[in-house]
């Protein structure tokens, strides 16, 4: 090892100290908080077959609403009303995943990290 040890120290980190640091931590927790329970707190709709099936997801990822519409109920196409519920189910999932993401991209200045 070189002579003195280390250089820079803690100045090494583009001159913030350790204050400063938890300082700009504790802002990011804040803003991911609030962040957080406004997700929450929004519902994200989405429909398949042509507006017959809507299906609503909470900002927590469940379920709160389905709507289907009588014409989509056909009793000899019973896997057709399946897909299309599925197909709202994930697309409603999606907006949730697609909003968290813009969330998180608001904090860090960073996209496609999970939230």
């Amino acid at each position: 090892m070189a002579k003195g040890g280390f250089r820079g120290g803690y100045g090494g980190m583009g001159g913030m100290n350790q204050a400063s640091m938890m300082k700009q931590a504790q802002k990011m927790q804040a803003e991911l908080a609030k962040i957080t329970q406004e997700l929450e707190e929004s519902s994200f709709t989405a429909s398949a077959g042509g507006g017959v099936v809507k299906a609503t997801v909470s900002g927590k990822r469940e379920l709160t609403a389905l709507e289907i519409d009588p014409e989509a109920v056909d009793p000899e196409d019973v896997d057709m009303l399946q897909d299309m519920v599925i197909a709202a189910v994930n697309e409603a999932l999606r907006k949730v995943e697609e909003a968290s993401a813009a969330g998180m991209s608001k904090i860090t200045g960073m996209k496609g990290l999970p939230f």
